[in-house]
């Protein structure tokens, strides 16, 4: 990311996050295993005498963007954890444990640290909040044998989400097979594919990530939460053709807050300002389409975190302290009916009175 670029990004951001309100979310634009170990250091949360679980996905195949293990070594390691992942609700590489650990093994995971299949000997039941779709979330049975969880996600596009990060890698992510298959059913099944309810779907996402959240938040447990915006495909870890990025890489992002985390990264998706050889309209296309805003939103209204944030650069590049001045916000706005009407737009002035879908979001302009 250029400097010019970058400037702007961070300055974009740091308006949508109205200067100093709700969360906290640290980012760095650069992404190496020096730079994962710092932006987990500056949320303040020690690993010492906890027993640590790195949630990662292990990708679908060689293929697959999931996060290398040369990335998250250092911070594995320094943490003592055990990486965790569960099996998957479709038929793929890693839908059994035999299969699944045949692909951890090929992937390199083993070289770093234990991989620990969560769902391998059973399930436990998470209570939920919010029970309008799901009475409980389903996860693996090993997910008791932990006291802090670093949820780390890639942050990419998600062809059934719209959008993958923190909520979808704590939801879908820790949930077993069946428990995949209850969320995405919006707890209609949990041995059948059913897929015909998308905002049941986000929203049951929503609930059984929370359900995860308020688990590590009991006493002597915790939970963080780290996104990191590179190889962003319109497609998920979960697919082993994705498509390829259209988007350049962005940075690292972290916060003890999973919906600020999950907001200033798609703010950052939203908000950019879209080249030749950068462009991020088809991600935000995939976004749209999905209804992929919801998750957060809905998220929020549950009380699992706050949609407003600060941002706090800890990039070491020169001049960076320079990129927290305010500017306009950028908006991308479509009609209801799908259609496109402004493409990074400084204002909204122009526009009928009436509904649109702005940033993602459904807003009335009068």
């Amino acid at each position: 990311m250029g400097k010019k670029l970058y400037l702007l990004v961070l300055s974009v951001v740091m308006t949508v996050s109205c200067f100093g309100q709700g969360s906290v979310v640290y980012f760095t634009k650069d992404i190496t295993p020096e730079a994962l170990v710092s932006i987990y250091e500056a949320l303040g949360v020690q690993a010492e005498g906890k027993r640590v679980a790195v949630k990662i996905s292990t990708g679908e195949s060689s293929r697959s963007n999931y996060l290398r293990p040369e990335f998250i070594k250092s911070l594995v390691q320094k943490l003592g954890a055990n990486i965790v992942e569960c099996n998957t609700a479709y038929g793929g590489s890693r839908s059994t444990t035999t299969a699944h650990r045949k692909a951890i093994a090929e992937r390199g995971f083993n070289d770093i640290a234990t991989v620990d299949i969560m769902d391998e000997e059973g399930t436990i039941h998470l209570p939920v909040t919010d029970t309008r779709h799901i009475q409980y979330d389903i996860v693996g049975s090993h997910l008791q044998n932990y006291d802090l969880m670093v949820n780390l996600a890639h942050f990419k596009g998600h062809a059934m989400g719209g959008f993958g990060g923190v909520l979808k890698n704590q939801s879908i992510g820790v949930a077993s097979s069946s428990g995949k298959l209850y969320i995405h059913s919006a707890g209609r099944s949990t041995s059948l594919w059913m897929s015909d309810d998308q905002n049941g779907f986000l929203e049951s996402m929503a609930a059984a990530a929370q359900a995860v959240h308020n688990y590590f938040k009991q006493e002597g447990r915790n939970i963080v939460y780290i996104n990191v915006m590179n190889n962003l495909s319109v497609d998920c870890d979960c697919d082993g053709s994705p498509a390829t990025p259209q988007l350049k890489d962005i940075g690292i992002l972290a916060s003890l807050d999973p919906v600020a985390l999950d907001k200033a990264c798609l703010d950052l998706v939203f908000n950019h300002q879209s080249v030749a050889g950068d462009d991020a309209s088809p991600l935000i296309r995939r976004i749209e389409n999905l209804h992929g805003t919801h998750t957060v939103e809905y998220a929020e209204r549950l009380g699992l975190g706050s949609q407003q944030y600060t941002l706090k650069d800890l990039s070491q590049s020169a001049g960076a302290s320079n990129a927290l001045t305010s500017t306009a916000n950028l908006y991308n706005v479509y009609s209801l009916d799908g259609k496109k009407l402004l493409t990074n737009a400084r204002t909204l002035d122009g526009l009928k009175k009436g509904t649109y879908i702005v940033n993602g979001e459904k807003r009335v302009v009068e």
